[in-house]
C-alpha cells in the first residue's frame, strides 16, 4: 500500500486558501483525483495538476466522497474527458443528470450559484460507476475500499486505503493548524445517529492518517473523531432547546453562532473566514432544524 503518494491540493476557493481540498492519487498505473471541487475552482485544480507533471488526460479515474457542488461540482467536467467517476449508488444518478441537484442548490444559493459553483455538466452515463458499501475500487493500482458514512449525507462514503482513510465530510471540518473543529450539517440529510454510527465505524479502524475535504491531514484521527462525535451531539441539542422556545430560524441561526464562538478556542477573523466558507453556520441550523421537525423536535 506503500507504493503510491497522496497531494494535497489547494483549490483556492473563493480566493481563500485551506477551504477546499482535491487530492491527487498518483500511484504505480496512473493518476486518480480524488474530490474534484466546484468548477470554479477547476483550473486552480488543472494548474496543480500540471505542477505534479499531470496532465488532464493522465487521469483515468476520478473519485468523489458525496455529490455536494464543492465536492463533484466539475466532476461531470472529468468524465466528459474520459474519466471514471466512482461515486455512491445513491448519487451517480444526479451526476448524470443534475437538475434537482441543481434545483435545491439553487433555492439555498439563489444568485450566486454561478459565483460560487461554476458550470456543472452533466456526465456521460457510461463513465459513471456506481459504488456501494465495501466495494473495493481500484484506480491509479491502488485499492480504496469504500465505507457507508452517512450523518451529513445519505449518498457519502469514505474510502480507505490501508491506514488512512479520504473522509469528506464526515469527519467534520477542521482547517490545517487549527483545533477548531466544525458540523457540517446542511439539510436535507443530516442525521444524528447515522453520524454517530459512522464515526463509530471510522474510529474502529484503528486509522494512522484521515484526510477531510475541509481541509487536509489529520493525524490524531481517534481523538478528532470523539470530539467531533461530542461536538455534533452537543450542536443538535442546542438547536432542539431552542426550537423548544419557540424561537424563529433567524435567532436560533443568530443564539447558535453565538454559542459556537463562546465555547470554542479564539482564532483569527482570516481564520474565522476560512471556517465561514467551508461550513456555513445558517446552514448548519437549517440541517438541525428539519432533522428534528422531522422527529417533532423531541427525542
Amino acid at each position: 500500500m506503500s507504493d503510491y503518494k497522496l497531494h494535497t491540493i489547494d483549490l483556492n476557493f473563493l480566493n481563500t486558501t485551506h477551504v477546499i481540498a482535491s487530492y491527487a492519487l498518483l500511484g504505480p498505473a496512473g493518476v486518480a483525483v480524488i474530490e474534484t471541487g466546484p468548477g470554479t475552482t477547476l483550473p486552480t485544480l488543472l494548474e496543480s495538476l500540471r505542477g505534479l507533471g499531470v496532465q488532464p488526460s493522465d487521469v483515468r479515474d476520478v473519485v468523489v466522497t458525496h455529490i455536494h457542488l464543492d465536492h463533484a461540482g466539475a466532476a461531470g467536467w472529468w468524465a466528459r474527458q474520459g474519466a471514471t467517476v466512482h461515486v455512491h449508488a445513491a448519487g451517480a444518478p444526479h451526476l448524470v443528470d443534475p437538475s434537482k441537484l441543481l434545483a435545491s442548490a439553487s433555492r439555498i444559493y439563489g444568485d450566486k450559484m454561478d459565483y460560487l459553483w461554476g458550470e456543472i455538466l452533466p456526465a456521460p452515463p457510461d463513465k459513471i460507476h456506481p459504488v456501494n458499501d465495501g466495494d473495493v475500487i481500484m484506480v491509479a493500482g491502488v485499492e480504496l475500499t469504500a465505507i457507508q458514512s452517512p450523518g451529513h449525507a445519505r449518498h457519502h462514503h469514505c474510502f480507505q486505503i490501508g491506514d488512512i482513510a479520504l473522509t469528506g465530510d464526515a469527519t467534520g471540518v477542521r482547517l490545517p493548524g487549527q483545533d477548531l473543529l466544525g458540523v457540517p450539517a446542511p439539510p436535507p440529510e443530516f442525521d444524528l445517529e447515522a453520524w454517530q454510527d459512522t464515526l463509530k465505524r471510522l474510529s474502529a479502524l484503528n486509522l494512522k492518517t484521515i484526510y477531510p475535504t475541509h481541509f487536509g491531514a489529520v493525524n490524531n484521527p481517534n481523538d478528532h473523531i470523539q470530539k467531533l462525535s461530542v461536538l455534533i451531539a452537543e450542536c443538535a441539542e442546542f438547536v432542539r432547546d431552542q426550537m423548544a422556545e419557540g424561537l424563529s430560524r433567524e435567532a436560533i441561526i443568530e443564539r447558535y453562532s453565538v454559542w459556537l464562538d463562546e465555547r470554542s478556542v479564539k482564532i483569527e477573523a482570516e481564520t474565522e473566514e476560512r471556517y465561514s466558507k467551508a461550513n456555513n453556520k445558517a446552514m448548519s441550523v437549517d440541517g438541525i432544524m428539519r432533522y428534528w421537525a422531522k422527529r417533532g423536535s423531541q427525542t
